[in-house]
C-alpha cells in the first residue's frame, strides 16, 4: 500500500493527508495521459537522509514539461526542500518519491493551460526485487521517436510499459525487454539495460530510449572503475553472444538478468561486471567510497 490514513503529500501548494486529496475529473491529464512525473529515491546515510541526485531529477522534470508544452512555474531548489519535508512528515528515510505534474481541466487537444504539482513518498523496496531476472523480448516496441518526445518522462508513455510488462508476466517471465521501432534493443518497461561483452559494457545509444539518470550514473561509475562503455545500436540476435546483462533505474536500482528468452548468459552474476557495478552503486547512494572495488 502506498499510503495510509496518516500519509501526507504536497499538492497544489499545501501539505495534505493523501486520503483527503481530490482532483478534477476534467483534468487534461486524466483524459489524455498528458502529464509529467519523476521517480526519485532517498537513502538513510551516515550523515542523514539524502535524496539521490535530486537536482538531476527535478531538472529533467522541468525539461519534460518544456518539451511537452506544460507550464512549469516551479523553483527546483524549493521543490527539493519540499521533498525533504514530505519525507520528514511521513517519518521516511529509505523511500521513493513521486513528483507528478498534472494539467488542469481542458478537454481540447491543445497545450496545457496550467499545471499542478503533487509530491508523494512511500517506502518501496527494489522495484524488480533482488533475484536475477528471466526476461523476454517483447512483441511491443518502444514509441517511435518521430511521434513522441521519448527523452521526456511523460505519463502517457507508460501505457506502453504496462502492456509490455504485463504481457511478459502473463507468459511466465519476470520482465520484458523492448526493441525500438527499427528492431534494435531499446530498454525495459521502466529501466535501461547494459550488457557485458569481452570485458566492456555496451548499452543502447540515445534516440529511442529514456536517458535514465541511473544509466548516466552507471556510466560515471564505469569511468571511475576504468570499465569501457560503448553506446551503440544492438541487434537482438547479438544477445546470445554476450557474457552478462543488467537493468538499471531509480526504482529498480541495479538488478542482474539471468536469461533472455530462456537463454542464460555465459557468466555467473557474481563474476560479472554488472555485479561489481551493483556493489559500487549501493555504496554511492549511501555516500560511501567505491573506488577500491576492482574491475
Amino acid at each position: 500500500m502506498y499510503y495510509s490514513e496518516n500519509t501526507v503529500v504536497y499538492y497544489k501548494g499545501e501539505y495534505l493527508k493523501a486520503k483527503d486529496v481530490r482532483c478534477n475529473i476534467y483534468d487534461q491529464t486524466i483524459h489524455y495521459g498528458y502529464g509529467v512525473f519523476e521517480g526519485i529515491r532517498a537513502y538513510a546515510t551516515d550523515s542523514g537522509v539524502k535524496i539521490f541526485k535530486a537536482k538531476e531529477h527535478f531538472d529533467r522534470m522541468k525539461f519534460s514539461c518544456e518539451v511537452a508544452l506544460i507550464p512549469y512555474p516551479y523553483d527546483n531548489e524549493k521543490l527539493i526542500e519540499i521533498s525533504y519535508e514530505v519525507l520528514e512528515r511521513n517519518h521516511l528515510q529509505n523511500a521513493y518519491l513521486r513528483p507528478l505534474i498534472t494539467c488542469t481541466p481542458n478537454m481540447s487537444l491543445s497545450k496545457a493551460i496550467a499545471s499542478q504539482l503533487l509530491i508523494a513518498a512511500w517506502d518501496w523496496g527494489a522495484y524488480l526485487g533482488h533475484n536475477l531476472l528471466d526476461i523476454m523480448i517483447s512483441p511491443y516496441r518502444r514509441p517511435n521517436p518521430s511521434g513522441f518526445k521519448v527523452a521526456a518522462k511523460i505519463t502517457g508513455h507508460y501505457v506502453n510499459s504496462i502492456l509490455a510488462c504485463q504481457d511478459a508476466k502473463d507468459k511466465g517471465f519476470d520482465e520484458a525487454l523492448l526493441l525500438d521501432v527499427d528492431g534494435f534493443v531499446a530498454e525495459g518497461p521502466g529501466a535501461n539495460i547494459f550488457f557485458e561483452v569481452e570485458g566492456k559494457l555496451i548499452t543502447p545509444q540515445l534516440g529511442s530510449i529514456l536517458p535514465g539518470i541511473t544509466r548516466a550514473t552507471i556510466i560515471e561509475i564505469c569511468n571511475d572503475l576504468d570499465i569501457e562503455v560503448v553506446e551503440r545500436k544492438i541487434l537482438p540476435e547479438e544477445i546470445v553472444s554476450f557474457d552478462s546483462g543488467f537493468f538499471c533505474g531509480t526504482a529498480a536500482e541495479v538488478i542482474g538478468i539471468q536469461s533472455i528468452d530462456r537463454v542464460p548468459f555465459k557468466k555467473e552474476w557474481n563474476d560479472s561486471k554488472g555485479f561489481l557495478i551493483q556493489q559500487a552503486y549501493k555504496k554511492l547512494v549511501l555516500g560511501k567510497d567505491y573506488s577500491l572495488l576492482v574491475a
